[in-house]
Order: C-alpha cells, then sequence, then structure tokens
C-alpha cells in the first residue's frame, strides 16, 4: 500500500508573498498547493506495517509551483525549498 492510499487529495491555490531575487521587490503571488487530509479509516487490505504507518501521517499540504513569475521585472524566481511541505492541523469539533 502506498503513503497515497491514506490521503484525500484536493487541490488549492492560495496567495502568498515573496520578493524577487533579482529586483527585490515583494509582490503577493497565487501558489498551487495540493491538500493532503488523512482518511478516516484505514483503506481495505491493509497490514499491521500500513496500520503503523496510518497511525504516524498528518494533514498536510505540498507545493506545487517551483518557479514564479516577477510582477515587477517579469524575470522568473525560484520560490525558497524550505517553504514546500506544511503541516495542517484538522479541526476539532
Amino acid at each position: 500500500m502506498e503513503e497515497g492510499d491514506f490521503f484525500i487529495e484536493r487541490a488549492e491555490t492560495l496567495p502568498a508573498n515573496f520578493t524577487c531575487s533579482r529586483c527585490k521587490r515583494q509582490n503577493e503571488y497565487l501558489v498551487r498547493w495540493v491538500r493532503r487530509t488523512k482518511k478516516d479509516r484505514l483503506p481495505p487490505g491493509a497490514n499491521e506495517r500500513d496500520r503503523a504507518l496510518f497511525g504516524k501521517v498528518r494533514d498536510h499540504m505540498v507545493r506545487m509551483d517551483e518557479m514564479l513569475t516577477c510582477k515587477a521585472c517579469g524575470r522568473r524566481f525560484e520560490i525558497p525549498s524550505h517553504q514546500s511541505l506544511v503541516f495542517t492541523q484538522r479541526d476539532q469539533r
């Protein structure tokens, strides 16, 4: 069983502020993300290893965009890689 079988995936676009590495101007950009939400129960056919892994996985978002085009100078710049995975918390009701 793959790790992706434990999640429901949904595409999202969220605004974020970035500074162009060339012209040093800061702007707001729309960045594409995939939100991965943990399923309520384990998929059928899971073994002991899958059960242990399912207990440890958490909701998170993975950034899909690697490059952006500057709104001021028009050049492409890379989004810092340390911002490519964000863990989220599920609403507790």
